[in-house]
């Protein structure tokens, strides 16, 4: 559910008007803003409230400040309300997204884990996305990604659920992307929220053989799950194997 600026913290509703302007262009990637005195007096905010709401876009990537210029708009500002929810793709590409290489977009019926993480009924029907990320030519990472039953996501995201239909019929002529990144896309207006685990494991066969590695071969296994409010919409599971791309974390309790 999308909050509306009157019930947001005066700090983040600026912060809000200034992320929208930077995403519609106003302060383009790469633009200077404007100075303080100048910026406050044309948003009708005090300097010390724009000052804090400068600092929250600058700690969330979407600003840089350079000593002699001022801040200027970053060249990839995170897209507005899920700064800290990124596709995998984009997170370990190191500023150029891996490809997502489509190995399976079936339905299935619930398992151990997305019952646990969906809150799926026992004969529930879950599209299931299994994926490889690929950088230069090598297999970087493998995802195993499920959607919420197609009516819980008609009732609290159908955005969504529409989007993830569109993007099937996209993904059989060949243009595969990764299920979190629809449900970016589709959440302009959606406020979401999400917790990853991380996990050490070996790759074991069957994902050895579909990332071209021995069975043995350590990798890290990261667990998530994406709601909207407090219904989960999506779970996921992705497995990195030694020599992956770095995977930033972000300790939080």
């Amino acid at each position: 559910m999308a909050v509306s600026g009157q019930r947001r913290r005066p700090v983040v509703a600026l912060y809000e008007r200034i992320a929208d302007a930077v995403h519609d262009g106003t302060y383009p990637p790469g633009s200077t803003l404007p100075s303080e005195p100048k910026l406050a007096a044309e948003l009708g905010v005090s300097r010390p409230a724009l000052r804090e709401a400068l600092l929250l876009l600058q700690e969330d990537g979407l600003l840089t400040v350079r000593r002699g210029v001022g801040r200027t708009v970053n060249d990839r500002p995170p897209r507005r309300g899920f700064e800290h929810v990124q596709p995998l793709e984009e997170l370990i590409g190191a500023g150029t997204p891996l490809r997502v290489r489509a190995l399976l977009r079936t339905v299935e019926e619930p398992t151990d884990f997305t019952t646990q993480h969906l809150l799926a009924p026992a004969r529930a029907e879950l599209r299931f996305w299994e994926s490889v990320l690929t950088g230069e030519g090598t297999a970087a990472a493998l995802s195993h990604e499920w959607a919420a039953a197609d009516e819980l996501l008609d009732r609290v995201h159908p955005e969504f659920a529409r989007a993830l239909r569109a993007t099937e019929e996209r993904t059989a002529r060949g243009a595969a992307v990764s299920m979190l990144s629809v449900l970016l896309g589709a959440s302009r207006e959606t406020a979401l929220t999400a917790h990853s685990g991380i996990t050490a494991t070996l790759l074991g066969r069957r994902r050895g053989d579909q990332l071209g590695r021995p069975a043995d071969t350590p990798a890290v296994l990261v667990t998530q799950v994406v709601r909207v409010g407090e219904t989960p919409v999506l779970a996921a599971k992705h497995m990195l194997p030694t020599g992956a791309p770095a995977l930033p974390v972000l300790q939080s309790h």
